[in-house]
């Protein structure tokens, strides 16, 4: 039994690197196509189109990483900082501190007389008492289940890889085929992304898979209509 508890954590975990993929993923896909639909749509340039799309991917994932690496650290300092603080209060102030236990106990539906028991009896337990608080008042866990550089590393690996998708296609074919083609395999791999969030999640497989699709498709088109209007209105204004 106990083995299968700590299974579920791994799991749980296995599917926390998975969400984090999936996210990096999506930003990879929708920042790049925007970019690369922008750039072919205003220069009509497939040189530019491909420099762009490279400096957009590798900064992107850069600045993704280092976000999500400083976010984490952060995270798991204020979240550490917070847990020694409940530590010691439990060392200076047990009194308060077991009432806190027993109001919390009542609070989900104990009596009194019930919730004293769990306070007493977690006083002669004190890593179960700390850790009764940590989770029930602060709502954390003192096992460090995040590993910020780990973060960084799957949120960049995943932003590049993303990236690759809308690109590619213009490193191979003529630009107006390579449009067509980035939007399609783009397309494809938000359908796919979907799916995996949809699995993830409560939101129903379709409706996450159209979700996506969506918002993915309508960053191409911002991308495509600001790269064909905003050339024309700076040739206007430079006449």
């Amino acid at each position: 039994m106990a083995e299968r508890l700590f299974d579920e954590k791994n799991r749980i975990a296995r599917r926390s690197r998975v969400r984090e993929f999936v996210f990096g993923a999506m930003d990879g896909l929708l920042v790049p196509l925007g970019v690369v639909s922008g750039v072919a749509a205003g220069t009509g340039n497939i040189r530019a189109v491909i420099v762009a799309g490279l400096a957009e991917a590798f900064a992107g994932a850069l600045s993704m990483a280092a976000g999500e690496y400083l976010s984490s650290e952060a995270e798991t300092q204020v979240q550490q900082a917070e847990i020694a603080r409940e530590q010691r209060e439990i060392v200076e102030m047990p009194a308060v501190e077991r009432e806190e236990v027993q109001q919390l106990f009542e609070h989900e539906g104990l009596t009194v007389d019930e919730a004293g028991a769990v306070s007493r009896i977690l006083e002669r337990h004190p890593e179960s008492w700390i850790n009764t608080m940590v989770e029930k008042e602060l709502g954390l866990s003192r096992e460090v289940s995040t590993s910020p550089f780990r973060n960084a590393l799957i949120m960049g690996v995943s932003y590049i890889i993303a990236a690759a998708v809308p690109l590619a296609p213009y490193f191979f074919l003529p630009l107006v085929v390579a449009f067509g083609t980035s939007l399609i395999l783009t397309t494809i791999a938000l359908a796919v992304i979907g799916y995996v969030k949809g699995r993830l999640g409560v939101m129903a497989i379709w409706k996450s898979v159209l979700q996506v699709v969506v918002v993915g498709l309508a960053s191409g088109a911002g991308g495509y209509v600001l790269g064909t209007i905003v050339p024309s209105l700076l040739e206007r204004a430079g006449r």
